[in-house]
């Protein structure tokens, strides 16, 4: 069963004091099994995401821990700052990220919101898809009046707190509110602007926003404001679903920004909020000079936004993923303000951070392990790695054939094969690593206890399934390199003729990772005692071998044809 994981984006009314905010932020880490991911500090709002991940008990208790320490520190009364906001931990949302859906994820809101209210004396409104009723959903209109107005707010029946006090009492004079959700991943994204106006930051952020701006008679900035039929004002919608938005100006950077909350990225993304940011403001005599991503942003939204912006420069798609994240980081301008580092800020890289892998290293360190002493990484591995780099070179023909200068016309054609190349290439470097793990299982398997009749027949399963999935693993070698020999023929025939040779080494090194994985099928299947499942997976591994062979022989006839 994958293991669920959540993500914690706490929001607190701090952002200058350093001191202050490190010893809030580090709480979490005196919780088993949670993850600090990222603390991004905000000297003008006075505000600080903090970010941190986990499984779930795990984080809830984490928080928990977090708003009790937030509360000790942090004084309210005295806060000032250009963000909205009504308490020390102004808001705590959590967020599914891996095995858990989002109305799981409700139930631990729930569930620390009761435990704050409860045990630290703390009012807690539970908004987005943890609220009670309708009108809470939005956080606006639980956080609507601020920190000044909670007086007035927490004795109204309708905006009693879900739970915690209904008073200004000297405890929440000091600690304001805090409003928990469980909500869809959420991206904190400005975009820069040249200008010092909040107005006409303002007037974008009206633009774009789902909300739009009221509807006025006349004068559409001074005019009388139109209402429906209930006395509510009549909105313009923005262009985009999904998007809040507002102006400000921010003294640190002595520029006006546009904040906006993507609240569902699956609807409008990150690049589509700045393109179309980018025609209001030229619209209006403005330019964007770039954006500032605050807190963490998932891999997929990085490397959509380089997608986008390679598709209009006509540019092939099958690029690395390093490469894309560049595009991304450039096009948007996300190092306009301050420098951009993915592996802080993209949430997959900060979860990878910690973990070792052989794809990793140098290929100098890469030769010296497997030089080493130890039994891995061994054949395995090393016939993955190869399949990857056959397929890189036809990846890098078909990179080179769509950037060729008159053939502006086919950049589509080669660009699907590239993006075909890059996904074999990712998979066999997935099997360099898994390769050695599955040798890792086995010798795990031995080191079990076998002192009673139990444990050895316990010991013996495990060893017997860690041989099958060790034999398992080099078939997929097998597998993907043979199948990654189509993007090489296909760029030995229409690809740049100069690159002949690269994609017939390509082929080569394809045929050495299928010979290689079936050499390590073999000598693994004969400790398996299941003879059905052997019969089975060398039956399949020799079809793939005796394919290869015939399609080194014909491509080897191709290439001196042409040559």
């Amino acid at each position: 069963m994958k293991k669920q994981l959540i993500e914690c984006v706490p929001n607190i009314s701090e952002g200058k004091d350093l001191a202050k905010i490190n010893t809030i932020a580090k709480i979490v880490e005196t919780v088993e099994g949670v993850k600090l991911l990222d603390v991004d500090p905000g000297k003008a709002t006075n505000r600080t995401v903090i970010t941190f991940v986990g499984e779930p008990n795990n984080v809830i208790e984490a928080a928990f821990r977090l708003i009790k320490k937030a509360a000790e520190l942090i004084d309210m009364s005295k806060h000032s700052g250009e963000h909205p906001r009504f308490g020390a931990t102004d808001v705590c949302p959590l967020v599914p990220i891996s095995g858990i859906s989002l109305d799981e994820t409700a139930v631990y809101a729930k569930k620390l919101g009761e435990r704050v209210g409860n045990e630290l004396d703390i009012p807690v409104y539970l908004y987005e898809n943890a609220a009670q009723e309708e009108k809470r959903k939005n956080l606006a209109n639980c956080r609507s009046g601020e920190y000044e107005g909670l007086k007035e707010k927490l004795v109204d029946s309708n905006w009693k707190p879900d739970f915690g006090p209904a008073e200004f009492n000297n405890s929440v004079q000091k600690t304001g509110a805090t409003a928990i959700s469980a909500r869809d991943f959420l991206i904190a994204y400005n975009i820069n602007l040249n200008t010092t106006s909040t107005r006409r930051a303002n007037a974008i952020a009206f633009d774009i926003r789902e909300g739009g701006r009221v509807k006025r008679e006349g004068n559409p900035i001074t005019g009388k404001k139109v209402l429906d039929e209930n006395g509510e004002p009549v909105r313009i919608p923005g262009k985009l679903k999904a998007v809040k938005g507002i102006g400000w100006y921010i003294e640190e950077y002595g520029i006006a920004q546009i904040s906006y909350n993507l609240t569902n990225i699956s609807i409008t993304s990150m690049h589509e909020a700045f393109d179309e940011t980018v025609k209001s403001a030229t619209k209006r005599g403005l330019r964007v000079t770039g954006s500032e991503l605050i807190g963490l942003i998932p891999l997929q939204a990085m490397l959509d936004a380089a997608d986008y912006f390679l598709i209009k420069q006509q540019r092939s798609l099958g690029v690395s993923e390093s490469e894309k994240i560049k595009i991304a980081v450039k096009s948007l301008g996300l190092d306009d303000l301050k420098s951009f580092n993915p592996q802080e800020k993209i949430i997959e890289y900060l979860l990878d951070s910690d973990s070792k892998k052989l794809v990793d290293l140098t290929l100098t360190d890469f030769a010296d392990e497997t030089a080493g002493e130890s039994m891995a990484p061994g054949g395995g591995s090393i016939s993955a790695y190869v399949g990857s780099l056959g397929v890189s070179l036809g990846t890098m023909v078909a990179n080179l054939s769509a950037h060729k200068a008159g053939w502006d016309d086919k950049w589509e054609f080669y660009s699907k094969w590239a993006e075909k190349g890059q996904a074999y290439k990712d998979k066999l470097l997935f099997l360099v690593d898994e390769d050695t793990n599955a040798f890792n299982r086995i010798i795990n398997g031995f080191r079990m206890p076998k002192s009673t009749p139990e444990e050895k027949e316990i010991r013996q399963k495990a060893i017997q399934d860690a041989t099958k999935y060790a034999t398992e693993i080099p078939l997929e070698v097998m597998k993907t390199a043979y199948n990654s020999i189509e993007v090489m023929e296909a760029m030995l025939k229409e690809g740049m003729e100069s690159s002949l040779s690269d994609a017939g080494v390509g082929v080569l090194c394809a045929r050495s990772a299928v010979l290689g994985g079936y050499f390590n099928v073999r000598i693994n299947a004969k400790d398996i005692k299941d003879q059905q499942f052997v019969n089975r997976i060398l039956t399949e591994a020799k079809e793939i071998y005796q394919k290869t062979i015939d399609k080194e022989k014909n491509v080897i006839e191709y290439i001196d044809s042409k040559i």
